[in-house]
């Protein structure tokens, strides 16, 4: 199980074994066996399956995107089973969705501020390296603080410091699907300590690093 929280992926569950049980901000409880969680939406689960596949997909992605237009509305419980339902309609007994990921990709790539782009690819390796200054980065990239500050907001759909967090937290979790331990894994994406990086996953899991490792186990795709 996990509290309400919301992660900055585009989330899609499918139970192989069981149904789960999931709950909207706005108290809805809904039973299914697949759901699509659009990023940034509050939702907590109530109840997990014996089996089952939980994908992450990046918010900004051409199949992040896709799959988000699927859920008609997007803070909706019961809009994440009707997308969830057409996910299952295309899959095979017995499958696994992420190994066919049954959806027409979009060929339209994402229009980004090019300054932008440049502080994205600048990210990764700054976050392993500790705290990351909005000023530091703007001034690498050639923009005012105030001017990044708004491109992340305006294009990335998340503020810079909300999507610092998430990068670390994506970055610790690729860290364990390699095999390292919790402490390896946290030092590795940036963070101060262990309970630094218990915080950020309650918030953004809804559970601790130690409880989401014992219940999962992880994969990295390219």
């Amino acid at each position: 199980m996990a509290a309400m929280h919301a992660h900055h992926s585009v989330q899609v569950m499918v139970a192989r074994r069981g149904e789960f049980v999931v709950s909207d901000t706005e108290g809805a409880e809904v039973v299914c066996r697949a759901m699509v969680i659009p990023p940034d939406i509050g939702h907590a689960l109530l109840q997990g399956v014996e089996e089952g596949e939980m994908v992450h997909l990046a918010a900004e992605s051409e199949d992040g995107v896709e799959v988000s237009r699927t859920v008609l509305q997007p803070k909706c419980a019961a809009a994440w089973v009707e997308a969830g339902d057409a996910l299952l309609a295309g899959l095979s007994e017995g499958g696994w969705w992420a190994d066919g990921l049954p959806y027409v990709r979009s060929t339209v790539k994402p229009m980004r501020h090019p300054a932008l782009s440049s502080a994205l690819c600048l990210l990764p390796e700054r976050i392993a390296a500790g705290p990351v200054r909005l000023r530091e980065l703007a001034d690498a990239v050639g923009l005012s603080e105030s001017r990044l500050s708004h491109l992340f907001s305006e294009e990335m759909g998340l503020a810079f410091r909300p999507y610092v967090r998430w990068l670390r937290m994506t970055r610790a979790i690729d860290e364990i699907a390699l095999g390292r331990n919790l402490t390896e894994a946290a030092h590795a994406a940036g963070f101060f300590d262990g309970a630094h990086f218990t915080r950020v996953c309650n918030k953004t899991f809804g559970m601790s690093p130690a409880v989401l490792t014992s219940e999962m186990a992880f994969s990295v795709e390219s």
